[in-house]
């Protein structure tokens, strides 16, 4: 008998839903709106109502249907838990319990960025491994560790949350999670930005912007705008990149001596710098890395935003 799979992904604007074959197919994939007001309230109700319909309109029988996975963006309990997420202005929510009970069907419940690395371990850039680490790298620094083939959520569901990593303990701005000098606060897009805005003020103290590369000094700066820099050739992206890369390939070194991953999986924004950033990222991990470790490949993100929906779907069938 053919069995299907949901794999949810839920953002703070979209909740993305997709339909699977257990093989991994993708059959379709929709979005309905993520409704935060009232402290996200309707959310899981909304949820269950276009799984519903879903199974209505294709006509499955609930015992071809494996489960339903769900991804939601903060810590989650091995029980499915969630004791808060920001982002959809939830506070406590017994996430599994209440799917479980609106739908009737197994639910399993994940991180999101630890989802989207089962995802990409599943059927993206990760595939064929059973142990690796995925670096997001947008807005903020996010992960998620899988070791042999499971989400390493740890005991409070913070596990994977990499951009924590304490890297400059002489830091004296703050990062957003209140500690000072994490990896986020040079490794995320926003993080290039300020190496960079940093460097500007660094080599020319006195404003004399004429004298320092326009791009440089445009206004709205973006990670982007360095890296076209940076394979232009030019002297100050490169000094740039080598500061976000020193910071990067060390914490990657040093995940990397705790669970010996196969691979290295790059996503987020700041990955569509492609191969040039595999390179430098490769050359520094290699020169920190503990020597059994330093084989370790590294590999774009191939499943984009659909990683969540896929890893979501994958968690039904971790035991």
């Amino acid at each position: 008998m053919e069995q299907y799979l949901f794999g949810i992904d839920v953002g703070g604007t979209t909740v993305k839903c997709g339909l699977f074959r257990r093989s991994g197919e993708l059959l379709e994939k929709w979005e309905i709106p993520t409704r935060t007001e009232e402290n996200g309230r309707q959310i899981l109700p909304d949820v269950a109502v276009t799984i519903r319909c879903k199974i209505q309109e294709r006509n499955l029988k609930k015992e071809e249907i494996a489960g339903v996975g769900i991804g939601v963006p903060g810590p989650v309990m091995e029980s499915g838990e969630v004791p808060g997420a920001v982002n959809i202005h939830w506070g406590y929510k017994n996430v599994a319990g209440e799917l479980t009970e609106a739908l009737n069907l197994p639910v399993r419940v994940g991180n999101d960025a630890n989802v989207a690395a089962l995802g990409e371990m599943w059927a993206g850039g990760g595939r064929g491994a059973s142990n690796l680490i995925m670096v997001t790298l947008g807005t903020g620094v996010g992960g998620g560790v899988i070791v042999n083939g499971k989400i390493v959520t740890g005991a409070h569901g913070a596990g994977g949350e990499i951009g924590h990593a304490i890297m400059e303990p002489a830091e004296e701005e703050a990062c957003n999670c209140g500690n000072r000098g994490c990896l986020e606060q040079y490794a995320s897009a926003t993080g290039i930005v300020r190496l960079a805005k940093r460097y500007l003020a660094a080599e020319y103290p006195d404003g004399g912007t004429i004298q320092a590369p326009a791009w440089l000094c445009a206004e709205k700066l973006t990670a982007r705008d360095v890296f076209d820099a940076y394979k232009d050739g030019d002297s100050a992206a490169e000094t740039i990149v080598r500061r976000f890369a020193d910071c990067l390939g060390r914490a990657m070194a040093f995940y990397a001596c705790v669970t010996d991953p196969e691979v290295f999986v790059i996503g987020g924004g700041v990955s569509g710098a492609g191969e040039p950033l595999l390179e430098i990222l490769g050359r520094y991990y290699r020169k920190y890395a503990f020597p059994a470790c330093r084989d370790a490949g590294m590999v774009l993100a191939k499943l984009g935003n659909d990683a969540g929906i896929y890893g979501a779907a994958r968690l039904v069938l971790c035991d």
